[in-house]
């Protein structure tokens, strides 16, 4: 009974206890970090993180792993840039409808085919890449107009926080409710428990990894959007080109696990700031360079052990 209590806890206050950790350390070491406008920089680089480890932690959630929203979300942002100028503010909604039907197509083809998620979503990542080298023509694509219909995301701050953290915490707020308290939330947790019976006790298990990947494109679409506000361009090899495993890495420090059924979006946010501090602090606190990723893989390894469930099996795959 403690070792459950134990594991309980590791999982509810983890995720907070590892980045508080981080930047207490980082804080000791750069006095002026939190005071020289710190917490805003690192804000805006989780926020996309943030927003893409939210659509995995739900395909986590039912057992599944989606490859591809990064690529998606990179797809979003080359589209937003295209599409502002002629559409305005129609230009959001209909980026983040199509990525979306991306989504929703994914869990289509999986649920139809029965194609494991890590081969589907593999070759959609392919699909969106090359996907994204055509429509750009392996150019930079910038905002010619209307950039103020997106531009306000990291324009506005509150508490000297771009206001894109703050809706993104409130999304991670809406997802949690929504996994907590509502019957295809509970659904799709049960997927991730044991999909057999799931079907078995009356649970729509296609529908629901329908919604669970449909979820993860709307997600990556917001991503997306937030890059484009950022920068005002995008590319295929731009800014939001990276945001694969940082993503999955903040799924998994939130302590959401990669065999499905434990999945905290609260703890996901906390996951994503950790994860975006780890390279922005070792920066501040002058590691070279070239140790940066060494660094950075090392830190995630003790981050996940410390907040990983080791509840449900005893097994480790």
């Amino acid at each position: 009974m403690s070792a459950l209590r134990t594991d309980t806890l590791r999982q509810a206050l983890g995720p907070l206890a590892v980045f508080a950790g981080l930047l207490a350390v980082i804080s000791i070491a750069v006095p002026t970090f939190l005071g020289g406008g710190g917490p805003s920089i690192i804000a805006q680089q989780a926020t996309p993180i943030l927003l893409v480890a939210l659509g995995q932690c739900v395909v986590l959630q039912i057992g599944s792993i989606d490859l591809s929203n990064a690529a998606i979300a990179l797809f979003c942002s080359i589209l937003a840039a295209l599409t502002l100028g002629p559409l305005g503010a129609v230009a959001p909604v209909f980026c983040l409808l199509v990525v979306t039907l991306i989504g929703v197509a994914n869990g289509l083809i999986l649920v139809y085919t029965q194609i494991p998620s890590f081969a589907l979503t593999l070759g959609t990542l392919g699909v969106m890449q090359a996907a994204s080298l055509v429509v750009t023509g392996s150019n930079v694509v910038y905002v010619m107009d209307n950039m103020d219909v997106v531009a306000w995301l990291f324009t506005v701050t509150f508490l000297t926080i771009p206001v894109a953290f703050w809706i993104s915490v409130l999304l991670a707020v809406a997802l949690w409710a929504f996994l907590r308290f509502t019957v295809p939330g509970q659904g799709l947790a049960a997927i991730g428990f044991n999909e057999r019976a799931a079907g078995l006790s009356g649970q729509p298990v296609n529908a629901l990894k329908v919604l669970a990947f449909g979820l993860s494109g709307f997600f990556a679409g917001l991503a997306g959007l937030c890059v484009i506000s950022i920068s005002g361009a995008a590319s295929s090899i731009g800014l939001g080109s990276d945001l694969l495993v940082p993503s999955i890495a903040a799924a998994l420090v939130g302590g959401t696990a990669i065999t499905g059924g434990t999945c905290n979006p609260l703890n996901v946010v906390f996951g994503a700031m950790f994860v975006a501090l780890i390279p922005v602090g070792s920066a501040a606190v002058g590691v070279n360079p070239q140790a940066q990723s060494i660094v950075y893989g090392l830190v995630l390894i003790i981050a996940v052990a410390a907040t990983m469930s080791r509840s449900r099996t005893g097994i480790v795959k």
